[in-house]
């Protein structure tokens, strides 16, 4: 029987052995499956060169990039993580005598591990925000999945009516989604669509409320008064209850702290460090709902639709989905830990 490539050197050791121990080529080739022109060659080449390893590897055309050539143009990545193809062959080929082709390129780059992908949103973190962000997590490092079931989440989201991509492209290994050079930093931008505030708990999904116009102090105010109080004095009754909240300007308003200070003996409020969306599990579910709304069969065609569809999507949303979330915060305060405070893939 035939086989197909070339043998390894075990199988190569195999039929040397066979053959020593007196097997003819035809027994030797009907004992491990070899066709009788390779046990033939195998044990000739053997008794000719005592050689056993193959040099299949030695074979073929030389490749144009070498170990020296992948340095360079890993080195040519790393400068201009945006750049395509073309620039990187133009690049290498400068100052060279043989160039390669845009394809050799492309191939070399897959084969050292290299491809295109989109680079993942950050928020543009300062010195002091990182700092900060460190101190939070090291001041939670020991609370357990049990000490997290007692924060209620919350934040607000604008969800677009019409949602356009313009995500880049860069090259990066694997192991690089969180380099810095592979990142692409966002600011917070208004946008066109229907503004949402939600919260929810380990325990419970709260209450999703449209927010008409602008979120200002007073608008905020009436949401805490309206929903974070009833929320928290049901969810925990025995004043054990930590409410999260970010740092949005309408939530550090001296009426909303006063109103909190005035409540300090039935929840906590968390104290959250600056640009940390990454820590905060409710970002994930307004992914989930902008997914669902994405895959719906008809579209939203005006805002009345589009919070309609919000609203329904967010009641459906399972108990295994935001308990889940909530269980994940030990692994993201362990993310920002080994990031010295700065931005996470979360």
């Amino acid at each position: 029987m035939g086989k197909k490539g070339d043998l390894s050197d075990f199988e190569r050791g195999m039929v040397v052995g066979a053959r020593r121990a007196g097997l003819s080529i035809s027994e030797t080739a009907d004992l491990l499956g070899f066709s009788r022109t390779t046990i033939s060659r195998v044990y000739r080449e053997w008794s000719k060169k005592e050689k056993i390893s193959s040099e299949r590897q030695f074979c073929g055309r030389k490749c144009l990039v070498d170990a020296r050539g992948q340095r360079r143009m890993a080195r040519l990545v790393r400068a201009d993580r945006k750049a395509t193809v073309t620039q990187i062959t133009t690049r290498y080929n400068q100052g060279r005598q043989k160039s390669i082709s845009e394809r050799t390129v492309r191939r070399t780059l897959r084969q050292m591990g290299y491809s295109s992908r989109r680079p993942h949103r950050v928020p543009l973190l300062s010195a002091k925000n990182r700092k900060l962000r460190l101190q939070f997590a090291q001041a939670h490092r020991n609370w357990t999945i049990e000490d997290w079931k007692n924060v209620a989440w919350s934040d607000e989201s604008r969800f677009l009516l019409r949602h356009s991509d313009g995500r880049v492209r860069i090259w990066r290994q694997q192991h690089e989604s969180m380099d810095p050079s592979c990142l692409v930093s966002t600011v917070q931008a208004g946008g066109g669509g229907v503004m949402v505030w939600g919260i929810f708990s380990w325990h419970s999904l709260g209450p999703l409320v449209p927010i008409e116009h602008r979120c200002n102090a007073t608008a905020y105010l009436s949401i805490v008064a309206d929903h974070v109080h009833p929320f928290m004095t049901t969810m925990y009754p025995t004043s054990d209850g930590y409410f999260q909240q970010d740092n949005a300007p309408c939530h550090k308003a001296g009426i909303i702290s006063d109103w909190f200070l005035e409540h300090d003996n039935e929840f906590t409020v968390l104290k959250w460090p600056p640009q940390s969306p990454d820590l905060n599990p409710k970002e994930h579910l307004w992914d989930v709902v902008e997914r669902e709304i994405r895959i719906m069969d008809v579209q939203p065609t005006n805002l009345r639709q589009l919070c309609d569809a919000i609203m329904s999507i967010w009641t459906k949303l399972s108990e295994e989905c935001f308990q889940h979330l909530v269980e994940s915060m030990p692994r993201r305060i362990e993310a920002v830990l080994k990031a010295k405070g700065g931005p996470t893939r979360y």
